[in-house]
């Protein structure tokens, strides 16, 4: 280790020692920024990877199939041994129906969950209760689509005799169990991020602890509570191995719940498994979906984007 001189000034190999260690602190903080920066170009690329990938596959699909068929068409029969279908319309009102039933699900309760671990439950309750609801999220679906085909529809056969070995309602029950914690997580932690001198203030004023809840902190959490109904939602939308396993592959265009469907991603599955050969319309028609279901995620991103905007300028 250098020493100082006889004044008590660092010596020469010490002022050298700092500078040296001086220059390599510069260069540490000019390449961490670029290699930072190189990560995060990988994710905005690779997204622009996919998107262009399905443009251009998707073109070569609208080539083939008049564009104003597909997105108005009401009958979706690719394999057909005649003259071969390609309207979405039936696709789409699967994928809205397990959908619909997930929301109807899982919003409710997920909500409701969150609504207990932040404001009634104890710390040590919530330790405990909060771990065990987020293991939901952690099943593999394919496991979930096995629940909703052996369990969930012979018991709901037992109410509905009519209802059919794959239907909708089923897999949407089932989707609205995964996506349940989702819900109630993102939840749960926008309305702790509410500061505990709103909760005091209201019950100052005489409120109970249930309109605060209601009435104060719901509101004040709003803007994360709707990301996180949107984000799972968005993920209902995706879900692939639960629809494909419980609801079936028969595209309908109608609001039965009891009956087969086929889902968007459910489509892409049964396609992807062999059924078509590469080149062929139906080989290019599963990027015709995928890019459906792109713009339906993205739609839900604004959309959730702008309410979530709307609430945090007014609250």
């Amino acid at each position: 280790m250098a020493q100082k001189n006889a004044t008590g000034h660092p010596s020469v190999q010490e002022l050298i020692a700092k500078s040296s260690s001086k220059k390599q602190k510069k260069i540490v903080e000019k390449i961490i920024p670029i290699i930072l920066l190189l990560i995060a170009c990988v994710s905005v690329l690779t997204t622009l990877g996919i998107v262009f990938t399905l443009i251009i596959e998707t073109g070569i699909f609208f080539t083939r199939v008049p564009i104003l068929d597909f997105i108005f068409g009401k009958e979706w029969f690719p394999f057909a041994n005649t003259e071969q279908l390609y309207g979405i319309l039936p696709l789409i009102a699967g994928t809205l129906k397990v959908t619909l039933i997930a929301a109807i699900v899982a919003v409710p309760f997920g909500i409701g969950s969150a609504i207990f671990l932040s404001e009634y439950a104890s710390d040590n309750a919530r330790r405990i209760i909060k771990p065990i609801l987020e293991v939901l999220a952690g099943i593999p679906t394919i496991v979930y689509g096995f629940f909703a085909l052996t369990f969930v529809t012979p018991l709901l056969q037992q109410f509905i005799p009519d209802l059919k070995i794959f239907n909708a309602l089923s897999p949407g029950i089932v989707v609205g169990i995964m996506i349940l914690p989702m819900i109630a997580s993102l939840s749960e932690d926008a309305m702790s991020s509410v500061p505990n001198s709103i909760r005091e203030g209201a019950l100052a004023m005489g409120s109970t602890k249930l309109e605060v809840a209601i009435k104060v902190v719901l509101p004040a959490a709003l803007s994360g509570i709707i990301a996180s109904v949107v984000l799972a939602l968005s993920r209902a939308i995706g879900e692939t191995m639960i629809v494909s396993l419980a609801g079936g592959s028969t595209p309908k265009f109608d609001l039965n719940v009891t009956d087969s469907i086929q889902t968007m991603t459910a489509y892409i599955v049964q396609v992807s498994s062999g059924d078509a050969g590469y080149g062929t319309t139906i080989y290019y028609s599963i990027y015709a979906v995928g890019f459906t279901l792109f713009l339906f995620t993205l739609l839900m991103n604004f959309i959730a984007h702008a309410i979530s905007k709307k609430f945090r300028e007014e609250y």
